[in-house]
Parts: structure tokens; C-alpha cells; sequence
């Protein structure tokens, strides 16, 4: 069995323990060796996806204090499989692309408008992603990104607002999870209220921090609103 095969079969039954977030460290101590089965990983099932997308921050967080540039460089590939002429699939990239930004103020001082860019719909040659299914992990993202670095993302909150009446349904409950990381604020509760009466029914998966868990996305608007 290959060298490579076997570093992934071991990451994976890392991520896939129990006490994954034990091994957050050591994978992080692996360097640029890890980065390339950790986003393998990021196609896999939402749960592993998560946890792959965690151990990637820590990774890209040591490197950014270790050798900055190769950190830099991991970015710079997450923006290159979220941009439509790559071709590329980017299931994962905006949730990897919120926990390297969460581990790594450097990096999220310095790329937290691009993870924006993909929620802000500006009616003309922009970032924004048009794909409905990566549009929920962005602004999934902004709001994992806020849950740790709010005053970085304040400038996105009207965004935010704004996907509360995206086309997708979907992206609407996680418009209002997003918003609900945020210290509540009158100017959100008409939005917000709307969605909560709405009986939308569309699921949307949410990351615990550990595992992955369904809401609604009328329940999710009815929380935020009840903060």
C-alpha cells in the first residue's frame, strides 16, 4: 500500500473517532502532507466533510506562522475551485475556507472580504456564486467566521439580511443561521419574522462543532428571532 494511501486511511479514522478533535494537532503538526487527503475528504459525507474542513484550518493556521506563503497558497486554492472557469467541484471549499479564517487571524484579516464576495450580488461582473448548493455553505461560512471574529464581519451583515429572500430556499435558513451569530438587532425581526411564519420545510444541515443536525429553515428563522 502506497505512502499515501496509508496517511489517508489513518486521517480518516481520525476524523471518523470519537475524540477526533484530539487529533486536531497532530494532523496540523503533518504540514502540507495533510492538505492534499484533507481536501479529498471535503466530497465526503457532510459530517467528515466538517471535521476535514476543521483539521484543514488547523493545518493552514500552523503553516501561516510557519511558512506564510504555502498558507497563502491553500487560499489561493479555495478561491481557485469556487471560481466557475476552474471547472472544479467546490463541495467543501467555502466551509474550509471559514475554518482557516476562524484558526488563523493573519488569514482572515486578510481574506475575510473574499468569503464575503461570494454572498454579495452586486447586478454585474462580481464574486457572487450562483450555484445555489455552494452559495448555502458561503454563507454558512460567514457565520461560523462570525461565531469567532465577529467585528470582521459586520460589513456583511446587510448581506446577510439580504439572503433571507434568496431564490434558494435553502440559502434562506442559512441567511438567518448566519444572522443569528450576531447580537440581535431590530432592523433583522420584520425579515426574520417573515421566514419564521412561512412554514418553509426546506432542510437545512448545520455543524455543531462536532456533528451535523437538520432544521428547518422557518425553525432556524424562528430562533434567530427569538434570541
Amino acid at each position: 500500500m502506497s505512502r499515501m494511501r496509508l496517511a489517508k486511511q489513518r486521517l480518516r479514522g481520525y476524523l471518523e473517532s470519537a475524540a477526533w478533535r484530539e487529533h486536531l494537532d497532530e494532523i496540523a503538526r503533518g504540514g502540507v502532507e495533510n492538505v492534499g487527503p484533507l481536501f479529498s475528504f471535503l466530497l465526503l459525507s457532510p459530517c467528515l466533510m466538517h471535521r476535514a474542513a476543521v483539521a484543514l484550518g488547523h493545518v493552514t493556521a500552523r503553516l501561516a506562522v510557519q511558512t506564510p506563503e504555502a498558507a497563502r497558497n491553500i487560499i489561493r486554492r479555495l478561491m481557485w475551485h469556487l471560481n466557475e472557469e476552474s471547472g472544479n467541484i467546490g463541495w467543501g471549499i467555502p466551509e474550509a475556507f471559514g475554518e482557516i479564517l476562524v484558526a488563523s487571524e493573519p488569514l482572515a484579516r486578510d481574506f475575510h472580504r473574499v468569503l464575503f464576495s461570494y454572498v454579495i450580488d452586486l447586478g454585474r461582473d462580481d464574486n457572487y456564486c450562483d450555484n445555489d448548493m455552494l452559495r448555502r455553505s458561503c454563507y454558512w461560512a460567514i457565520g461560523r467566521l462570525a461565531q469567532e471574529r465577529q467585528q470582521l464581519c459586520l460589513a456583511v451583515r446587510p448581506w446577510l439580511l439580504k439572503g433571507l429572500e434568496d431564490q434558494d430556499m435553502v440559502c434562506r435558513g442559512m441567511a438567518a443561521w448566519a444572522l443569528s451569530q450576531f447580537p440581535p438587532d431590530i432592523m433583522d425581526a420584520p425579515a426574520l419574522h417573515r421566514l419564521a411564519q412561512s412554514g418553509n420545510d426546506a432542510v437545512c444541515l448545520l455543524f455543531d462543532g462536532d456533528n451535523v443536525y437538520e432544521r428547518t429553515v422557518a425553525a432556524i428563522a424562528a430562533s434567530a428571532l427569538s434570541r
